[in-house]
């Protein structure tokens, strides 16, 4: 069974927006525009981020943070809001650095390496986000204890995985990603180990149900599979392709978002620390 590598091509990637901010504002827009998970968790965050930033100062840890889409999001929708965020690629780490020493004016995020097996933090946060790095984890219930003992008393915490549906994406010669440690998590599994963490969840809920499944296979597998074969040359036919899948891709997106799923090949979920 091949298996389709995910992080060198986020690698191969990484380096070309790592010098230009406007590539790197473009990249994250392309981001949040493709990814159904970031359609989900930014309207999540906004909403549990309102109530929050309404009272002052807060704190945010973004467990995992990669490209740094999420923080450049956050930081630009609450005034007050201060950002640690952490991960175990250096590399990441000091592109992302470069990019928000220049793009932020205010000292509000604080960029350091660090394994979610080992936390050594001090301060405590209000919200902590997780997006799809738990299922690289084979330890995820210490990751998950370990986040939640950096949660104030009343703070939220939210992850994104695969779900337990992911391990075969519709083909049976391909397995999409790699790099896992395990499938994913049914809504079951997920609330059961953040329940053993003290954490209580208040809304789980699958993501790419049957229509954002759809159009993650057109706008993000098949393309993934084109750039693992051919690099970044993969992206001169990608320059005349999504043009054409730009506008089933949103629709599908906009018919996942806000249908019913009862099963899906995402998972989220937002706990309070009891």
């Amino acid at each position: 069974m091949t298996k389709i590598a995910y992080d060198p091509v986020k690698d191969r990637l990484a380096k070309l927006v790592r010098n230009s901010r406007t590539l790197r504002r473009i990249f994250y827009f392309l981001l949040n525009l493709f990814f159904l998970r970031s359609w989900h968790l930014r309207r999540i965050i906004a909403q549990k981020g309102d109530v929050i930033d309404s009272s002052g100062d807060w704190n945010l840890l973004d467990a995992g943070c990669g490209f740094g889409q999420y923080d450049h999001f956050i930081l630009n929708r609450f005034e007050n809001v201060n950002i640690t965020s952490i991960d175990v690629k250096e590399g990441y780490l000091e592109d992302n650095k470069r990019f928000f020493l220049k793009e932020i004016e205010q000292e509000r995020i604080q960029f350091d390496l660090a394994d979610l097996l080992n936390l050594n933090l001090e301060k405590k946060f209000d919200l902590i986000i997780c997006i799809d790095v738990l299922e690289h984890i084979e330890d995820d219930q210490k990751v998950i204890q370990n986040l939640s003992n950096l949660l104030k008393k009343g703070g939220y915490f939210l992850m994104h995985s695969p779900s337990h549906l992911s391990e075969e994406d519709g083909e049976e010669d391909e397995t999409f990603v790699g790099e896992h440690a395990r499938t994913g998590y049914s809504k079951n599994e997920i609330e059961e180990k953040l329940m053993i963490a003290d954490l209580m969840p208040e809304v789980t809920q699958y993501t790419y149900g049957k229509w954002g499944r759809r159009a993650w296979i057109i706008s993000i597998k098949w393309p993934m599979i084109l750039l693992n074969k051919f690099n970044l040359w993969g992206l001169i036919p990608l320059l005349f392709y999504y043009p054409i899948i730009l506008p089933i891709t949103l629709i599908l997106n906009f018919a996942d978002l806000f249908n019913k799923k009862k099963t899906g090949n995402g998972i989220y979920s937002i706990a309070k620390r009891i």
